[in-house]
């Protein structure tokens, strides 16, 4: 990156300052280009100015998951770098706890990408609240390392992460996401006995975000296209059906709200599902989201190289279909 040297901008961050993307930073989101950027500055004092609409990107206003591009210009306003936050705090370090959980559920790792294993009720990154997530985590523990997200989970999804370790895996692993050359495959228990077969859903998706930064996503019209597969995998009578579920595309909630449109919401969902359903659930032992990250397998370009991989289900999920099996041996006897 490079700065300018337009008169209003004596110092990077004391002034209103102009910024200029390099090259090398091409692609990555807004909100991590400015972590990155503004060192030291609390990532709530970042979330809050991004949307004041005091960024700035190539003269217009900028949302956080926005992507940049090499030689966009980045309007800063005043601020410095070491500046606490509005409750007199500075940004918080990473628990040491976390940094260790974070580094032991690495499965895979080589010279262009980091496969997590995150655990359910972690956040992928800070904001909205949050002083960090997964890959804050990993970039305390790996300093020296260039770290992105390749794409996201929900904080209560469990399973399979891509990081990228360079900006040139970063690229290749969102182009092979776009044009769908990455499959990626979930699992989830639904509300209900799915009598729908192996079923496309390609609904459209709208997001809106309320004060405070919650998002929520409906099915409308003019929203994105979006396309989510599900297949039957378990049934446990009226109750509930495990499905595998393939993504076409990756949109915000995108099962859990296609999910919800089928009639058959996932459970454990307390933003979309069904508060009766969850409650039962909750009596077996579900006490979070029942959607897992199984498995991711593409090819690498330019080198054949096939890569696979795939995680079971984590201990408490695995006990909620226990249960419900359990429960389904004892309803089978009774007749």
């Amino acid at each position: 990156m490079s700065y300018d040297t337009k008169p209003e901008t004596s110092s990077p961050f004391s002034k209103v300052s102009h910024v200029t993307v390099g090259a090398d930073e091409d692609g990555q989101r807004l909100d991590n280009w400015l972590i990155r950027t503004l060192k030291g500055v609390p990532r709530t004092r970042i979330y809050r100015i991004l949307r004041k609409g005091e960024i700035r990107v190539n003269g217009k206003r900028a949302k956080p998951e926005q992507r940049v591009q090499g030689g966009d210009d980045i309007r800063l306003p005043p601020i410095r770098a070491a500046e606490p936050d509005a409750e007199g705090a500075r940004a918080p370090r990473v628990p040491k706890g976390l940094l260790e959980t974070i580094e032991a559920s690495i499965v895979h790792q080589d010279d262009n990408m980091l496969v997590i294993g995150k655990p359910a009720g972690l956040a992928v990154h800070g904001g909205s609240g949050l002083s960090f997530g997964v890959i804050e985590a990993l970039r305390a523990s790996r300093p020296n390392e260039t770290l992105e997200l390749a794409h996201r989970l929900d904080r209560d999804t469990s399973g399979l992460l891509l990081v990228a370790r360079n900006r040139t895996a970063l690229r290749i692993l969102h182009e092979l996401l776009r044009e769908g050359q990455m499959e990626k495959r979930y699992l989830t228990l639904v509300k209900g006995s799915w009598d729908l077969g192996t079923k496309l859903i390609d609904a459209p998706l709208l997001t809106h975000t309320r004060t405070g930064g919650e998002r929520t996503v409906r099915v409308a019209p003019n929203g994105k296209e979006s396309s989510t597969t599900f297949a039957p995998v378990d049934f446990f009578g009226a109750r509930a059906t495990l499905l595998d579920v393939t993504l076409g595309t990756g949109r915000t909630h995108q099962i859990r709200v296609h999910a919800a449109h089928t009639g058959h919401p996932v459970s454990g969902d307390d933003k979309y599902g069904d508060r009766e359903h969850n409650e039962a659930m909750r009596e077996l032992g579900l006490d979070r989201l029942f959607l897992h990250s199984q498995s991711l397998s593409f090819e690498w370009p330019g080198s054949r190289k096939n890569y696979a991989f795939s995680l079971p289900l984590p201990a408490d999920l695995a006990q909620v279909l226990e249960n419900l099996a359990a429960t389904r041996r004892k309803r089978s006897r009774r007749r």
